[in-house]
C-alpha cells in the first residue's frame, strides 16, 4: 500500500541552489537577511549575496571547483550562509561538521569527504589544527570566519574570511545543475558510524519548495530564531535556507542557553521558533520563561526527535502559540512529513502528512509485507543520492525502487496522517513483547519532578532484556528510583514497566537534540 501526499506535486527547477535563492535578491537588497543574536549585527540580503559572490571568487582563485569539497566547522553565525552558499556558487560541495566534534572526529570527516579547505572560527582552532595534522587529511588551508587568531607557527596557511571577501577576482564561470552535489553532512542513518550523505542541489531545492507548501506563515515579515545548528540538516534547510528563500530575517545563536534564548526572542520579537524536544521541555517547564515577554511567538515547530503531545500542548498553552511537529532525516534533506501551518487542529502526537511529491510505504521489517503499520519507506525528490564512498550502506538503506528505508516504525490513518511508533533498531524485547523507548520517555517527561529522561534496553541477571531509565531530576526535586518505577508502573501495561533507574546530570544528545543511546549503552557497559 503506497500512501502519497495529499498535496499536489510541485515542479523542481534544474538549477543550482545559489541561483535558485539569489537570482532575484535585488528586489530585497536592503531587507535584513541575518541578525547575529548575541551582538545584534545585521546583514542585508544585498550584503549576503555580495559575500556569496566574493567567497565563490576566492575559491575560484584557489583553483577549486566542481568535484572539490570544502568543510565548514563552526557554530551558527551571520557568515555561515556566506561560506555555505559561496562554496556552492563556486561549484564545490560543502561538508558541514558538528561543532562539538573532537579532533579525531573532525579528521575522520575531513579525510572521508576529501575536503581541501577547512573554514572555522578562532575558538575551534586548536581542534582544527589537530585534525588537519592527522594522516590522510588533504586540507591545504584554514580560513577563519572571525579575524582573531594567534601567531603560533602552523603547518598550513590560515587566512581571515574578511580578507578573502575583498578579492577583485571574477567569480568562476561554472554551470551548476540540480544533479551536482551540494552538501555533505554526516549521519549515522539507521545504524553504524557516521556516513557522508550526498545531497544534490535538486534535493535541497525540492525540500525548500516542499516545506514552503506547508509553511504558509513564513514570509518576508517573519523572524526565524536559528538556535539549532546549521551544520545539521534541520537547521540548514528549515532555518538558514528557508529564511533566505522566504526573504525572512534569520536570527542566529551559536548555542542554546535558556536566558539568552528568551532574551533574543523578546528583544527581536521572534515569531517563529524551531526547536528539538529538549528545548520544548524547558519552554514548558522552566520558571525562567515567566521572566520574559515572549508573546510575539506565533509558531513553535518541533523536529529532530519525537515530541510528546502532552508536553507540546503544555508549551503551546504557556506561550499562547501554535505548536507543530514534523519528521525527517538527514537523508531526506531533511523533511518528509509535517503538520501544515494552517492545520493546528492536527493531532500533535502525529508527524502530520507527507509533503508534496512524497510517497510512502509501511513495511513489516520481519515479513516484508506492506500494511498500515511497519517501517516507514520514503520516496521523493528530496531523498539523498547515496552515502559517500559506501555502496553497502547505500544499498541497505536505499532500494532499487528509490525508497529510503528510515528505520522508524510508523502507522498511518485513512486520512494520511502518520505516527511514529518507534525505531526498528531501538525496540526493547521484554519476554517477547515489544517495548518502545520513546513511549516510556514521553511518559516520564509528564512527571513534574523529571527534567529529562532516556530509556534503553539492558540485560538483567538472567540475560533478559529489560527497560532502564536514565533520569535527570528537576532542580530541588525529591525523587527516588522507586518513585520513578512506581510512577511508570501505575500508568502503563505491565510488560512496559521501567525496571531499573539511574539518575544522571544530563542526557547525552546530538546537536540536533536526538538522544545518543550509544553513549548510554557505552556508559552501561563500562567497567565498574
Amino acid at each position: 500500500m503506497t500512501v502519497r501526499s495529499p498535496y499536489a506535486d510541485i515542479d523542481i527547477p534544474d538549477v543550482g541552489l545559489p541561483e535558485f535563492l539569489f537570482s532575484d535578491v535585488s528586489d530585497h537588497a536592503d531587507s535584513v537577511a541575518v541578525i547575529d543574536g548575541p551582538s545584534g549585527r545585521e546583514m542585508t540580503f544585498g550584503e549576503l549575496a555580495h559575500g556569496v559572490d566574493r567567497f565563490a571568487a576566492a575559491l575560484g582563485e584557489r583553483g577549486l571547483g566542481k568535484g572539490d569539497v570544502i568543510a565548514l566547522f563552526a557554530p551558527n553565525n551571520a557568515y555561515y550562509p556566506v561560506v555555505f552558499h559561496g562554496g556552492l556558487a563556486a561549484g564545490v560541495a560543502v561538508s558541514t561538521i558538528n561543532a562539538m566534534y573532537t579532533p579525531d572526529e573532525v579528521a575522520f570527516q575531513l579525510r572521508d569527504s576529501g575536503s581541501k579547505v577547512l573554514v572555522t572560527i578562532s575558538a575551534f582552532l586548536d581542534r582544527a589544527r589537530a585534525a588537519v595534522a592527522e594522516e590522510g587529511v588533504v586540507v591545504s588551508e584554514i580560513i577563519l570566519i572571525d579575524a582573531a587568531r594567534d601567531e603560533a607557527s602552523t603547518p598550513l596557511p590560515e587566512n581571515a574570511l574578511a580578507d578573502l571577501l575583498t578579492t577583485t577576482a571574477e567569480r568562476p564561470s561554472v554551470t551548476v545543475t540540480g544533479d551536482d552535489v551540494a552538501a555533505l553532512p554526516y549521519s549515522s542513518g539507521t545504524t553504524g558510524r557516521a556516513k557522508g550523505v550526498v545531497l544534490t542541489h535538486r534535493n535541497l531545492i525540492a525540500n525548500l519548495l516542499q516545506v514552503q507548501t506547508m509553511g504558509t506563515h513564513v514570509s518576508s515579515g517573519t523572524k526565524i530564531l536559528a538556535v539549532l545548528p546549521f551544520f545539521h540538516i534541520y537547521g540548514m534547510t528549515c532555518m538558514m535556507n528557508q529564511g533566505i528563500h522566504a526573504r525572512a530575517a534569520v536570527v542566529t545563536m551559536p548555542k542554546f542557553e535558556l536566558a539568552e534564548f528568551l532574551r533574543i526572542i523578546s528583544e527581536y520579537r521572534i515569531d517563529r521558533v524551531y526547536v528539538a524536544p529538549p528545548i520544548a521541555v524547558a519552554l514548558a517547564k522552566h520558571p525562567m520563561v515567566e521572566e520574559y515577554d515572549i508573546d510575539c511567538v506565533d509558531i513553535v515547530f518541533s523536529g529532530a526527535a519525537a515530541l510528546d503531545a502532552e508536553l507540546g500542548h503544555a508549551m503551546g498553552k504557556r506561550l499562547n502559540c501554535t505548536v507543530l511537529q514534523g519528521y525527517g532525516m538527514t537523508e531526506l534533506s531533511p523533511v518528509s512529513h509535517c503538520m501544515p501551518d494552517d492545520r493546528p487542529d492536527m493531532d500533535l502526537s502525529s508527524i502530520g502528512v507527507a509533503l508534496p511529491n512524497v510517497e510512502c510505504k509501511l513495511v513489516d521489517p520481519e515479513t516484508g509485507e506492506e500494511g498500515p503499520r511497519g517501517e516507514l519507506w520514503v520516496k521523493g525528490p528530496n531523498v539523498m543520492r547515496e552515502y559517500l564512498n559506501n555502496a553497502d550502506a547505500t544499498s541497505s538503506t536505499l532500494d532499487s525502487d528509490g525508497f529510503l528505508h528510515t528505520g522508524d516504525v510508523a502507522t498511518v490513518t485513512d486520512e494520511g496522517v502518520f505516527y511514529i511508533v518507534d525505531r526498528v533498531k531501538e525496540l526493547i524485547k521484554y519476554k517477547g513483547y515489544q517495548v518502545p523507548p520513546a513511549e516510556l520517555e514521553a511518559l516520564l517527561l509528564t512527571n513534574d519532578s523529571i527534567a529529562d529522561a532516556a530509556v534503553i534496553g539492558v540485560k538483567d541477571a538472567d540475560g533478559e532484556e529489560i527497560p532502564k531509565a536514565f533520569v535527570v531530576k528537576q532542580q530541588g526535586a525529591q525523587l527516588s528510583e522507586d518513585d520513578v518505577m512506581s510512577f511508570v508502573a501505575s500508568r502503563i501495561a505491565p510488560h512496559k514497566k521501567v525496571r531499573v533507574v539511574e539518575f544522571i546530570d544530563e542526557i547525552p544528545k546530538s546537536g540536533s537534540g536526538k538522544i545518543l543511546r550509544k553513549d548510554l549503552r557505552a556508559r552501561e557497559n563500562a567497567p565498574a
